[in-house]
């Protein structure tokens, strides 16, 4: 067998080929049904039930259950999820990924799509100019669809022709001569195969091509179909490295999970396959045991058999799975149990709305921290202890610098999701909470100087009379008013946020800060005070009213209008 190198990256080129088509046809279908997904994951924070028919509508539309599993992964450690729903996640997005061997041996194999795939380009590729979202997005579609099984075409044809080369034929045929022991090590060569191409779809096409090609048997494809089960769950895993301790857990189930399912149908392996052939015999079809192009579609048979049945018989023991994970891997202490994005640490996923829905529970968490903070500058005014004062002082600090790093991270993280093609809605989404993080990264600030103000003025033992502590208080609580509308906003749908409390409380506050100033300087004229405490006063009631306009500024932004 004359097999160079220009073969080999032909080979590598036609596998490339393939995974960009299916890259560009999953992305394309995702703008599609992009707010039927987000209907779909409302799904998930129902029953373990509902959360299978949630992971196998999500993978059946992204066609792929790597995407899914580190989207789960995502949401647990975002705190979008409990541990039992993402387990049921888990479990469909399983038998969500049959679908792909299904579309790969049905129309790969017994269809000449590639004769097609041409012409499916050319009806895709004038909707790319359409000014209509959905028409471009699903021109990408049609585009990915075609480009995958052109890609799948080469694939079939640059493989080595091994039936040729004696030599290479008899050691691999000789993998197949130990028994139980053979199954295991395809079971491995499985694995392996999707560790390396990261990705079930690719390897589970390579497998029904070796297939389809006599090199190995029904046997040995089974077996390798099992090992990728086993090597699809390392993206999941590697996504969960830097997650809180839900995301490792949840990574684990999805692994726990797979190797309990490869275990048991290792031990009915010989009877399912037995199953598999007496059933597509039964069907007029030729057995894969003695046609090597039978051999495809009775991959996806025994695939989807093992995933349903697995599914069916572990979702049961959903709770089992999750007290084992939490015990293989306790809280070491009290900050795991937190959940926190940590500045969105899983990185981008390949559906815009998924990325835009992670950036607003990061939005979320965002809004109650700068209003924690600002509740600390009530306390601070009226803290006598010095230890405690010099505490409150210190958080403040602490929080300035966390609210300027959750900027950094959240506008680099929409950025990027930015970078891509995105629909008109979703870029007005992402411009949206540019704005409002940067609104409230300025409210940090303003707590931030309005703390030295009074540290400083605590060094110079100055003190507010009682009508300015009493004004003051009675600003504080307007602010904490209108940080509640902030909240109820930002937890609302772009469309149906109501912006009249909103609106209404500013209102109050600068009504409020007019009286205040009129009053402070009226009481300046008459000396009522001196200047140096006036001017600590004066300070602190004008960055509240500047902290109630970035307030109105981050509801204005979510909701995509500007109030003049």
């Amino acid at each position: 067998m004359n097999y160079n190198l220009f073969d080999f990256l032909t080979l590598l080129g036609s596998l490339g080929l393939f995974l960009y088509g299916m890259k560009i046809m999953s992305e394309g279908i995702q703008k599609v049904a992009g707010e039927k997904l987000r209907g779909i994951l409302s799904a998930m924070t129902s029953t373990r039930f509902m959360g299978v028919l949630t992971g196998f509508l999500v993978t059946s539309i992204v066609q792929s259950s790597s995407a899914t599993t580190v989207m789960v992964v995502s949401f647990v450690n975002a705190g979008l999820l409990s541990l039992t729903q993402s387990i049921g996640v888990i479990m469909g997005a399983n038998i969500g990924t049959t679908i792909t061997a299904w579309l790969i041996s049905l129309l790969g194999f017994k269809v000449k799509m590639a004769i097609i795939s041409i012409p499916i380009i050319g009806i895709g590729f004038p909707m790319l100019f359409s000014k209509k979202d959905k028409w471009n997005s699903f021109g990408e579609f049609l585009i990915g669809f075609g480009l995958l099984f052109i890609g799948l075409d080469f694939l079939k044809s640059s493989v080595p022709d091994l039936q040729n080369s004696p030599e290479l034929f008899a050691s691999l045929q000789s993998l197949t001569q130990h028994g139980f022991l053979s199954t295991l090590i395809f079971v491995g060569i499985g694995t392996l195969l999707t560790i390396i191409l990261q990705s079930s779809s690719a390897a589970m096409a390579l497998t029904l091509v070796m297939c389809n090609n006599g090199w190995i048997p029904f046997e040995a494809g089974a077996a390798i179909v099992l090992g990728e089960n086993i090597g699809t769950t390392v993206t999941a895993n590697l996504a969960a490295l830097i997650g809180n301790i839900h995301a490792k857990r949840a990574a684990l189930a999805h692994t726990l999970f797979n190797l309990i399912g490869v275990a048991w149908m290792l031990v009915l392996f010989q009877v399912v396959l037995s199953l598999v052939n007496n059933y597509l015999l039964n069907a007029g079809s030729n057995s894969p045991y003695s046609d090597p192009a039978s051999i495809p579609v009775a991959l996806a048979i025994f695939h989807s058999t093992f995933n349903i049945a697995n599914t069916f018989f572990l979702v049961w023991f959903v709770k089992w799975i999750e007290k084992t994970v939490i015990k293989l891997l306790p809280t070491k202490n009290a900050e795991d149990e937190k959940f926190h994005l940590e500045y969105i640490p899983s990185g981008l996923m390949n559906t815009p709305e998924l990325n835009l829905i992670e950036a607003q529970k990061e939005m979320k968490q965002f809004v109650d921290i700068t209003h924690r903070m600002f509740n600390f500058i009530p306390e601070l005014m009226i803290e006598k202890d010095t230890k405690k004062f010099d505490d409150l002082l210190a958080r403040i600090e602490k929080y300035e610098n966390i609210t300027d790093q959750m900027e950094i991270e959240l506008a680099s993280f929409l950025v990027k999701v930015a970078s891509n093609e995105v629909s008109t809605e979703t870029s007005m989404a992402i411009r949206g909470l540019l704005r409002a993080s940067s609104n409230l990264e300025k409210i940090g600030d303003i707590c931030y100087h309005m703390s030295l103000s009074i540290n400083k003025k605590r060094e110079e033992k100055e003190g507010f009379t009682p009508v300015q502590t009493k004004h003051l208080e009675h600003l504080f609580d307007l602010i904490n008013s209108a940080f509640l509308a902030m909240k109820v906003n930002v937890n609302r749908d772009e469309g149906n946020i109501d912006l009249m409390d909103a609106i209404s409380l500013e209102d109050q506050i600068n009504k409020l800060r007019d009286k205040i100033r009129d009053e402070h300087f009226a009481s300046i004229e008459k000396g009522e005070y001196s200047i140096k405490p006036g001017l600590y006063y004066n300070h602190i009631y004008s960055s509240s009213e500047k902290i109630a306009d970035h307030i109105l500024n981050v509801s204005e932004a979510i909701s995509g209008k500007n109030i003049e």
